[in-house]
């Protein structure tokens, strides 16, 4: 529709931009060859696709070359935890899967096609994605709400020879890595000294810790909406458990605001608010990364007037935590090295040189790259194909 509905009254939508750009969706597939003559056509389809496909079903490695498959993403989701909405459902997913494969096209160059489920079943969303795998070159995961996030990736990752990421996990865990190592560049500190307040053990939070962990932090505290994850108690999921297990060294059992009073680090990635008084009681030139959107837990202006460094995940405001700047290069980067999976080295590998196309300009107000700028994606691919050839998770 226009201006106009069909029925003659006024449009409501008219006069917001953002659903003049979303109207008719936001992708249209296209063939790579006109059909401009009869000989086009039986060398398009039948007869002449019939020796293409004989010679596949011989030999199937040669799919990889004669179709599409190995360089298409499908952007997977069920709609149960769509952006800052919630549970939507797949219909109203849709739009933001169709964005993501924008992106994909835009930053990479790949191709992309967004699949919306109509179940929210661990076994039945499983199934399907195994069973549409032979079309795609790789699975990119999106909306799904935790914990079944966490079962649906590791049970997707052992069946497919092809990478599968749960992009709200390990895209936004790679560039918080990115972020912190140069904020930390910025307060002259090194990642094994820093003292890490994880807000939220999500999706998000529980990527976060893990590969910051990996990354060599030497002490997280992880908060969900009960205090601080510590073993003692008992009303912990397993992976939560584990957090517990492996982080908080320090055994504490009290409340988020209390385990941030001399921290170093707040990542807030859970929504909500914090106080003045408790960003106040962090250590000197503390780093505050407040994730949550639209709304960050923290005001930026407020937290500038105690931390050294301060990023969001907001547009506009500097330092934007931005998983543009990791998945179109990471599945760029696993699908031109033939990489049967993303393993944990090709997502240090991504963060090291996303936070490396900073460089020598780093500063507090650039930790991170634009998410416009487009060296980001070239350098996270280049260095993703490197790390999955050298660790030989190739074909």
């Amino acid at each position: 529709m226009s201006a106009q509905q069909h029925d003659g009254t006024a449009d409501r939508f008219a006069d917001d931009p953002a659903f003049a750009v979303h109207e008719g969706g936001k992708l249209v597939v296209r063939p790579t060859r006109s059909i401009d003559s009869v000989a086009d056509l039986a060398l398009t389809y039948t007869p002449g696709v019939a020796r293409v496909s004989s010679a596949i079903a011989a030999e199937p490695t040669l799919a990889d070359r004669f179709t599409w498959a190995p360089r298409v993403v499908a952007v997977v989701s069920d709609g149960t935890a769509v952006l800052g909405l919630g549970d939507i459902g797949p219909a109203a997913a849709l739009p933001v899967m169709e964005g993501k494969a924008c992106l994909f096209s835009e930053f990479a160059g790949l191709s992309s096609v967004p699949v919306v489920l109509s179940t929210s079943d661990v076994d039945a969303i499983v199934e399907t994605v195994a069973a549409i795998a032979p079309s795609f070159g790789g699975i990119n995961l999106e909306d799904i709400s935790a914990p079944r996030c966490f079962e649906i990736e590791d049970r997707l990752r052992e069946r497919l020879d092809i990478p599968v990421m749960h992009d709200d996990q390990h895209g936004t865990a790679i560039v918080v890595l990115a972020a912190l190592r140069n904020a930390a560049r910025v307060v002259g500190r090194e990642l094994g000294s820093l003292r890490v307040v994880v807000s939220g053990a999500g999706a998000a939070g529980v990527a976060c810790t893990k590969i910051l962990l990996e990354a060599g932090v030497g002490d997280i505290a992880v908060a969900d909406s009960r205090g601080v994850l510590h073993t003692g108690r008992e009303d912990l999921t397993p992976i939560k458990r584990w957090l517990a297990e492996n982080t908080n060294r320090a055994g504490y059992a009290g409340t988020m605001a209390g385990a941030l009073q001399g921290a170093d680090v707040y990542l807030g990635l859970s929504g909500g608010s914090v106080p003045e008084s408790v960003i106040a009681s962090m250590a000197q030139d503390c780093i505050v990364f407040s994730l949550a959107n639209p709304i960050p837990e923290v005001d930026p202006a407020m937290a500038a007037r105690y931390a050294a460094v301060v990023a969001t995940g907001r547009s506009g405001e500097p330092n934007q935590i931005n998983n543009v700047l990791a998945f179109p290069g990471v599945f760029r980067g696993a699908i031109d090295a033939g990489a049967t999976s993303i393993t944990e080295e090709m997502k240090l590998a991504a963060a090291t040189a996303i936070a490396d196309v900073v460089g020598d300009e780093v500063r507090a107000d650039y930790v991170v790259p634009s998410p416009l700028d487009r060296r980001v994606a070239e350098a996270v691919a280049t260095a993703v194909a490197a790390c999955a050839r050298e660790q030989g998770v190739t074909r």
